[in-house]
């Protein structure tokens, strides 16, 4: 690949040899050609960046939560770092008094909200491993990450609490102590004290750390500071290891990165917080922002109200998921179609106008100043009047949706990518470059990247379109997965981290991702689906011989075709007075409800997650088979054959739940 606009080549390819497939040139992003940002000074851990900004910003306005008042929501109040560092400190306090040592485990269970910022500080303040607690890893994940980290101190949103009393008794060998972000019941506690273990309101563990004074512990770059689960392929969920190393390195490369496209973050920034900080393109934006000064308001928890708490907030950085740009966007084109025939050609010819002018190199602010003051700007009102810069992240964003709203929001509109392996953003595109759509952009300029080949996919690095395996290394990198080492070295080789993404590089220097290289998939939200193990459990109803489940990072929810064992779906046709023949039973809307009906049911009983369960079946009487090339001669499944083979009846069943 010749010299491209946006990345740099550090070192050459390597053609396969031993077994190992062939690599492609390493690259780093065009920013850090004369190196990787510096450490910033002062800043080792987590720790410091709010102590540092808490010294230079101490009336700054930090955490923002809307006042509720005779029964409505209304302004955003405020806590300044100085008020945010006082409580915190006392937070700290509360938590060694409580006998929780630096190393300890301290899990954080709830919305975001101040609290969870400041029991984050208070771990980080005495070098505790902050354990984020989430119930979307499915049914029991709460009670296995409280007893594979051994978390014993746990911050908890009050309506969460019943939810985490469900990790008990097994939960109580390690966790002793309990905070609500609220208040307590007495059943509660009286509940938790049967158990061995205490429970308090806020208040009443502030009160514990009021007259304390723990030293704080020198924290190092290498320690953990957090360590995050996700959801493995199949069995239980992963810990991620994240040390304070990986966080500092890649404020300092978002740093660089947005001072060199000339939109610095600065004091007077405003972020709208509702990306679970339990996730790590959540906290590593909020650990930015408080870097940097900003002020960080909380949404209420309710996606509905959304544009309210973004309308009274006025934030300067919007971060979101494919999934609410979608919102956004089917909400737009619903207001355009059903205005005035005037309205209407007006909006589409001032959309054309810009965007041929953004194509053609004008940056969005100059390319129709008129169209924005006309037609745009109620969009950029939409979202508050102060948006700078859209970030989406966590998911595939539809190139029909990124390009209408580089147009419409009267802001930059980005996609990132990254992994909890790589702390969040490890690519990202560029402000005004309308090449990036449909990519993530080029690496940020604090990593190396670089693709491998993947012979069975016929995926190679070294082609004149180069695609394979998305590799990376830096600082940003975990530091393992928890108490499995196996993992660690299956995806850590020579300091490279392997993503599992197929990567392909474009022109320009930026990337795409193309493909996943196991056979995982990610839904809309986000959600990865570890599809083979889902087939294993649907497999499982008497009434179905196979089945083959479908998903895709722009679709919510799974599909799936089955073929159905003929002797069980005529005896239950039978049973119910269904008439017809195999062939016709299959096209039988009875049988089709009684199949779903059936995967549901095993889906409950396997304890399946919410997003893992099917929502659209599609029967085909003949099964699948090697002669339509829908089966390899050892019968297993060849996908990307059997979607394009169904890819009209896929389409029919998202389209149906659509309407």
């Amino acid at each position: 690949m010749e010299q491209k606009k946006y990345i740099i080549e550090v070192e050459p390819g390597i053609e396969a040899k031993d077994g190992r497939p062939s690599m492609g040139p390493v690259y780093r992003s065009i920013f850090a050609k004369d190196g990787f940002p510096p450490p910033i000074d002062g800043l080792d851990s987590c720790w410091d960046i709010f102590r540092m900004s808490a010294e230079k910003y101490p009336d700054n306005k930090m955490l923002g939560t809307r006042e509720f008042v005779d029964g409505k929501h209304g302004k955003y109040v405020w806590m300044t770092y100085k008020e945010v560092y006082d409580k915190v400190i006392q937070a700290g306090n509360a938590i060694r008094a409580c006998g929780v040592e630096p190393g300890g485990k301290c899990g954080i269970y709830g919305v975001n909200c101040a609290a969870w910022i400041m029991s984050m500080e208070a771990c980080n303040a005495h070098g505790l491993h902050c354990i984020p607690l989430y119930d979307t890893l499915g049914a029991g994940a709460v009670e296995f990450i409280i007893g594979h980290a051994e978390v014993s101190i746990a911050f908890v949103e009050e309506k969460k609490i019943p939810e985490l009393l469900k990790a008990f008794p097994n939960a109580g060998q390690y966790l002793k102590t309990i905070v609500s972000f609220g208040q307590v019941t007495p059943e509660q506690k009286e509940q938790v004290k049967n158990f061995g273990s205490a429970i308090h309101s806020w208040d009443e563990f502030l009160a514990l750390g009021k007259d304390k004074n723990f030293d704080l512990p020198v924290k190092k770059k290498t320690d953990i500071c957090t360590i995050m689960y996700t959801s493995g392929t199949t069995g239980d969920p992963k810990g991620v290891l994240i040390s304070n190393n990986s966080i500092v390195t890649l404020i300092a490369g978002v740093r660089r990165l947005l001072e060199s496209a000339n939109e610095s973050l600065s004091a007077d920034d405003v972020y709208l917080s509702f990306l679970p900080l339990a996730h790590i393109f959540g906290r590593v934006i909020e650990e930015c922002f408080i870097h940097h000064g900003g002020s960080i308001g909380f949404w209420r928890g309710d996606v509905k109200l959304l544009t309210d708490d973004i309308g009274e907030l006025k934030p300067t950085i919007f971060c979101a998921v494919p999934r609410v740009l979608d919102r956004i966007y089917s909400g737009l084109q619903q207001k355009i179609t059903s205005g005035s025939f005037f309205k209407n050609k007006l909006f589409n010819l001032a959309y054309s106008y810009k965007l041929y002018n953004m194509k053609g190199g004008s940056k969005h602010e100059e390319a129709s100043v008129l169209s924005d003051k006309l037609v745009f700007g109620k969009v950029k009102q939409g979202l508050g009047g102060r948006v700078r810069i859209i970030l989406s992240g966590a998911a595939p964003l539809a190139p029909h949706v990124e390009g209408f709203l580089k147009v419409v929001a009267c802001c930059h509109v980005l996609q990132g990518y990254g992994l909890t392996e790589t702390c969040a953003g490890s690519f990202v595109s560029l402000p005004n470059e309308m090449s990036m759509l449909g990519t993530v952009g080029p690496p940020v300029p604090n990593l190396d990247a670089r693709l491998e080949s993947v012979p069975e996919m016929n995926y190679d690095a070294l082609s004149s379109t180069p695609q394979g395996e998305i590799c990376i290394r830096g600082g940003t990198l975990f530091s393992g997965y928890y108490k499995r080492e196996d993992l660690t070295e299956e995806v850590l080789i020579d300091g490279w981290f392997h993503t599992g993404d197929i990567g392909e590089w474009q022109p320009d220097g930026s990337m795409k991702v193309i493909d996943r290289k196991k056979n995982i998939f990610k839904l809309a939200q986000g959600e990865y689906v570890a599809v083979e193990n889902l087939e294993n459990v649907y497999a499982l109803v008497p009434a179905v011989d196979e089945v083959w489940v479908y998903g895709n990072s722009f679709e919510s929810c799974l599909v799936t075709v089955v073929n159905p064992n003929k002797n069980a779906f005529e005896s239950w046709a039978k049973t119910n007075d269904v008439s017809g023949d195999f062939d016709s039973l299959c096209q039988n809307p009875k049988a089709k409800e009684y199949i779903l009906g059936e995967l549901t049911r095993i889906g409950k009983e396997k304890k399946l997650k919410g997003f893992e369960f099917i929502k659209a079946v599609h029967l085909d009487h003949v099964p699948f088979d090697i002669e339509r090339d829908l089966l390899t001669p050892t019968l297993k499944k060849k996908r990307p054959q059997m979607q394009k083979y169904y890819q009209s009846i896929i389409d029919d069943m998202y389209k149906s739940m659509k309407q």
